[in-house]
């Protein structure tokens, strides 16, 4: 039952990663589609670990629908590519945003979670 369940709360995660992408792609090449996936994704994170304790909705909402919204592989190559087009400062400010504020976000889904507990 729990790959049902994973494999359930990916596919709207990967589908709402590809809308979020799609969305969030602007002329200067800068994803900020991915980025407010990652943090969104950090933020549902932390607040599913720390709150959903059902062996069917934690992995649905956690492993499934947060693994697939929040990307690290699409992020990483973002980087690269904006580092290989000549866009360092770019590919060096995604870096910082996306780790400051996903881990930013964890935290605070964390101890949202942990408050309303």
């Amino acid at each position: 039952m729990i790959w049902l369940a994973v494999g359930l709360g990916g596919a709207v995660g990967a589908v709402l990663r590809a809308v979020a992408d799609h969305f969030g792609r602007r002329g200067d090449g800068f994803p900020y589609g991915i980025l407010v996936a990652n943090v969104l994704a950090s933020f549902m994170l932390g607040l599913v670990t720390g709150a959903v304790t059902d062996p069917f909705w934690g992995p649905l909402l956690g492993l499934g629908l947060c693994g697939a919204l929040g990307t690290f592989s699409t992020f990483a190559i973002d980087v690269v590519r904006a580092a290989e087009d000549g866009r360092g400062v770019s590919a060096l400010i995604n870096v910082v945003v996306s780790l400051g504020l996903g881990v930013g976000a964890a935290a605070a889904g964390w101890h949202l979670a942990l408050a309303l507990a």
